[in-house]
């Protein structure tokens, strides 16, 4: 591998070259390029893939609208077809979830033909870090598990419950029946809201890393779901 690829793929783009550019510029300057496997998506959305002659059988990838497949030591070329497939027709859903699905295509016609060990799952957006002030979105990976596919999945639904942005449409007024079932709620929970609930809400968000789901004077059903569930079971 020659990990220089990464930095130097995206300086190219940013200058202003295609996807297919940057992998022409990457692979000719490399005397070891038929070691080499690179994929590049650029921000038109074209797609270019390479794979050097030396790489382990079977070795080979497919890019096309908005995606670039690749990869070696693989089970046949139906791994990448499957991947291909799965991305042209999403189930719908988040851009990560499009990514899984089409992992987990691959993984089902034959994947990595050693086996199954790891996967990872890595995601850029502008402001999407934690407190908004990075732009990795999601940054997940799984270093050694039976069903790394389904431990990728199951971390990302983590990842959402924690991080996940609150649908604007379901949130719903903290007042009424609602602050009252909370408050109990809380108190059951060991939050003390004679300070008011607002606040007794926040600790408890923050306590359990709920804080980048927090709407001041809504709630989202998500975190009123996890409450409840606490509440029910510190009362069982």
């Amino acid at each position: 591998a020659n990990l220089s690829y990464g930095p130097q793929g995206l300086e190219l783009l940013a200058g202003g070259g295609s996807a297919a550019d940057a992998v022409a510029q990457l692979t000719d300057s490399d005397e070891e390029r038929e070691h080499r496997q690179i994929g590049v998506v650029d921000a038109q959305g074209r797609g270019a893939t390479f794979t050097g002659s030396a790489c382990m059988d079977w070795a080979g990838g497919k890019a096309g609208d908005g995606f670039a497949i690749q990869g070696n030591i693989l089970a046949g070329t139906q791994v990448v077809e499957a991947m291909a497939d799965a991305w042209a027709t999403p189930p719908g859903g988040s851009f990560e979830r499009r990514l899984i699905a089409a992992l987990s295509a691959g993984d089902q016609v034959g994947g990595d033909r050693r086996g199954r060990q790891s996967a990872a799952l890595r995601v850029w957006r502008e402001g999407a870090a934690y407190g908004g002030v990075l732009d990795i979105a999601i940054d997940l990976r799984v270093d050694d598990h039976q069903t790394p596919i389904d431990e990728l999945g199951r971390l990302l639904d983590l990842h959402e419950l924690y991080f996940g942005e609150p649908d604007p449409d379901s949130l719903l007024p903290l007042e009424g029946a609602l602050a009252e079932e909370v408050a109990a709620d809380l108190e059951t929970l060991g939050y003390e809201t004679s300070g008011g609930l607002a606040a007794a809400l926040d600790a408890w968000a923050s306590t359990e890393n709920f804080e980048e789901r927090m709407v001041p004077g809504e709630l989202d059903p998500v975190l009123l779901a996890q409450l409840r569930q606490q509440a029910a079971d510190k009362r069982s």
